[in-house]
């Protein structure tokens, strides 16, 4: 246990943080499997709808550094690239 005062704060910002990043990661992977049972369920439309909300939510996450931006983008890029492969 910290005995310093700033050791204590720190240890305590660290317990808000690290929550607050096990939401910002749970959030991440349940778009992530929203989008995946749209697309493996073949809806279409739902998937579409969706893509916009899903590529905010990514690139939020990633701006905070949660995920890195080149993961997020590339899950995008992956999900758009089936999404027109299904369309064709």
């Amino acid at each position: 246990m910290p005995n310093i005062q700033s050791a204590i704060r720190r240890a305590k910002r660290s317990k808000i943080q690290t929550t607050v990043n096990r939401l910002r990661k749970s959030k991440y992977r349940s778009a992530v499997k929203k989008m995946s049972t749209y697309l493996d369920s073949g809806k279409m439309k739902e998937a579409e709808s969706f893509l916009p909300k899903f590529h905010s939510e990514l690139m939020k996450i990633a701006k905070t550094r949660v995920v890195s931006k080149k993961t997020a983008s590339r899950k995008i890029s992956r999900v758009v690239k089936k999404i027109n492969k299904l369309k064709k």
